[in-house]
C-alpha cells in the first residue's frame, strides 16, 4: 500500500536524504542518468539493502549531486521514458522477482525538478531483477553473490524478522494512518486517556510498534499494528484475507450453507464481534433448576473465547488466501486456523503454548482477550465436562489445525473413540491440577451413578489399552488405583 507524498512532504523528505552520508547503503544519488537497466539493478540493490538495515524504504534520487548532495535538478522524465513502447514502470516491474512496491514521483522544489523512486525494502527472499540479486556495498552496486557474508546476513534477517514487524501500509502521512487505524479503541483498551494532540497519538502508537516512522514525516503500520487494530482488514492487500469468516450449515455437513459472516476489523476491536456473533446463531438448552427454567448456549462461551483467540493467535501468517474459519453444524462447531500445531495435539492441555507470532500473542493478552499463562485449553477441557458435553477433538491436518466442539450427546451415543477421548483429557485436566484421576472422578465426570462403576471402569480399561493413561502405582491396593497421562 503506497500513498503519494505532498509537495511539503517530498521537500522535507529531499532535504533531510541529502543530509545522509554518501555511504548510506539504501539511498543513491543520481543527476541525469537515465539508463533502464542499471535503475532495476538499483532497485534489487536497493530493497535488499534496506531489508538489511532494517528500513522499510530505499530511495534512489535524481537531481542531487552525488559529490556534495548539492540540490541541482534533473531532466530525467520517467514518466516519459518508453522501453521499445513500453512505459518504464511497467517494464520494471515485468524483470523484477517477487514483485515489490515502488513508485516514481516527480515534483518541483525551487523551480528545479527532482526524481524519486521510492523503494519497499525486500521481505522474506531477496529481489532480483532479470534474475539477478543485487546489494549494495558502501556507495557501490554489486552482485550479492559476489558477497557471501552480506548474503547469509540477509537471510537471517529474513528468517529472524516477525510477520508483526513486517509492514502492512507504507510511504502514508499522518493522516492515513488514523483513517486506517482505530486509535481511540486502542487507547480504550489499553486503558490509556487519549491525547489531545496527534503527535501524543502517533507517539503512543509508535512506542507499541503499531507504526513506523521515517524520514520526511512519512510513516508505515506494522502487521501489528494493522492485524489487531484496523478498521477494516480489507483495507491492506495483504491481510484481506485474515479476516475471521463464520459459516452457518444446514445439519452436519457442508453441503447447504445458510449463512456466512466476515469479521473485517482488526482481531483485537473485533474479537467481541465474533464472539457476539456465535452467541447470536448458537441455539440454546433449556435446562431446569429447582425453582426456575433457564436458556443455556448451545456450548461455553468460555471455551468458545479460548479456542477463537487461539486460533488468532496460533495461526501461520505466511500462508496466503485463507485464515481463522469458525464452522457450525447441528451437532458440532468447528475453529481451522491456517498453520500445523508447533506441539503434539495430545498435549495441548499441558505443554506451554509456542507461538509462530509472539508479539500478537503478548498484546493480546495484555489487552486480557486471551490467557495470561497457558494456552486455555485446560478451560475448555474443563467447561466442557461441566456443562457434560462429549471431550473437544484436536486435528492436526496437512497445513492447518482444527479444534471441534461437540454438542450434547448421551453417554450410550458416544462411540469408543468419544469416550476414550473424554477420559483422556480428563486424566490430563486433573494431573496439571494435581488431582487424583480414578473410577470415582471419571464417574462424576460422566455423571455415572457409584453402582454404574463398571461402565467407568470399562472406559478406563479402553483408555488404557489406547496407551493413553496408565496406573500411576501398580503396586497399590486396588481401591486406591489412580491414572495419569502416558506422558507423565
Amino acid at each position: 500500500m503506497l500513498a503519494r507524498p505532498t509537495s511539503e512532504q517530498f521537500a522535507n523528505l529531499l532535504a533531510e536524504l541529502s543530509q545522509l552520508s554518501k555511504e548510506t547503503e539504501w539511498v543513491e544519488f543520481k543527476h541525469n542518468n537515465d539508463h533502464p537497466q542499471a535503475i532495476g539493478e538499483y532497485i534489487s540493490a536497493l530493497s535488499n539493502a534496506a531489508a538489511l538495515s532494517s528500513k522499510p524504504t530505499a530511495y534512489m534520487i535524481w537531481g542531487i549531486a552525488d559529490d556534495d548532495h548539492a540540490l541541482v535538478g534533473t531532466d530525467f522524465r520517467p514518466s516519459q521514458t518508453r522501453i521499445k513502447q513500453q512505459e518504464l514502470e511497467s517494464w520494471l516491474l515485468q524483470k523484477l522477482i517477487p514483485k515489490i512496491h515502488f513508485q516514481f514521483i516527480e515534483l518541483a522544489v525551487d523551480e528545479k525538478h527532482f526524481v524519486m523512486l521510492e523503494i519497499a525494502a525486500a521481505n522474506q527472499i531477496p529481489i532480483k531483477f532479470e534474475s539477478v540479486e543485487y546489494i549494495r556495498i558502501g556507495s557501490y552496486k554489486k552482485k550479492l553473490h559476489e558477497f557471501p557474508e552480506k548474503e547469509r546476513a540477509l537471510w537471517r534477517h529474513f528468517d529472524h524478522q516477525p510477520f508483526e514487524q513486517q509492514l502492512a501500509a507504507t510511504h502514508i502521512d499522518s493522516d492515513a494512518v488514523l483513517k486506517l487505524l482505530d486509535y481511540p479503541a486502542y487507547f480504550d483498551m489499553t486503558k490509556q486517556p487519549l491525547p489531545e494532540g496527534r503527535q501524543g497519538v502517533l507517539a503512543a502508537l509508535l512506542a507499541d510498534h503499531l507504526v513506523e516512522q521515517s524520514p520526511g514525516n512519512v510513516w508505515a503500520i506494522t502487521n501489528l499494528g494493522a492485524i489487531l487494530f484496523a478498521k477494516n482488514l480489507r483495507d491492506f492487500r495483504h491481510l484481506a484475507r485474515k479476516s475471521v469468516r463464520i459459516i452457518l450449515y444446514k445439519g452436519n455437513s457442508r453441503i447447504e450453507t445458510i449463512r456466512e459472516q466476515e469479521i473485517t476489523k482488526g482481531y483485537a476491536i473485533g474479537f467481541e464481534g465474533v464472539i457476539d456473533h456465535l452467541k447470536a446463531l448458537l441455539p440454546s438448552n433449556e435446562q431446569i433448576g429447582q425453582a426456575f427454567r433457564r436458556e443455556v448456549k448451545l456450548y461455553p462461551e468460555l471455551a468458545l473465547r479460548e479456542l477463537v483467540a487461539n486460533a488468532i493467535i496460533h495461526q501461520d501468517f505466511t500462508i496466503t488466501g485463507t485464515g481463522p474459519m469458525i464452522e457450525l453444524f447441528e451437532n458440532r462447531l468447528e475453529i481451522t486456523n491456517p498453520g500445523i500445531p508447533l506441539v503434539d495435539t495430545q498435549r495441548f492441555l499441558d505443554t506451554p503454548p509456542q507461538s509462530r507470532n509472539e508479539s500478537l500473542a503478548s498484546f493480546m493478552r495484555r489487552l486480557n482477550i486471551c490467557e495470561e499463562r497457558g494456552s486455555g485449553i485446560d478451560k475448555v477441557v474443563s467447561e466442557t465436562e461441566i456443562y457434560q458435553l462429549p471431550a473437544p477433538l484436536f486435528e492436526k491436518m496437512d497445513t492447518h489445525t482444527r479444534s471441534s466442539l461437540f454438542a450434547q450427546k448421551n453417554y450410550q451415543d458416544m462411540d469408543t473413540a468419544d469416550r476414550v477421548r473424554a477420559c483422556y483429557l480428563h486424566c490430563c485436566l486433573k494431573y496439571v491440577n494435581r488431582e487424583p484421576m480414578n473410577n470415582t472422578s471419571l464417574r462424576q465426570r460422566f455423571k455415572f451413578d457409584e453402582a454404574n462403576s463398571a461402565m467407568a471402569s470399562r472406559v478406563i480399561k479402553q483408555t488404557v489399552d489406547a496407551k493413553l493413561i496408565r496406573l500411576y502405582d501398580i503396586n497399590a491396593n486396588r481401591k486406591a488405583w489412580r491414572y495419569v497421562p502416558y506422558w507423565a
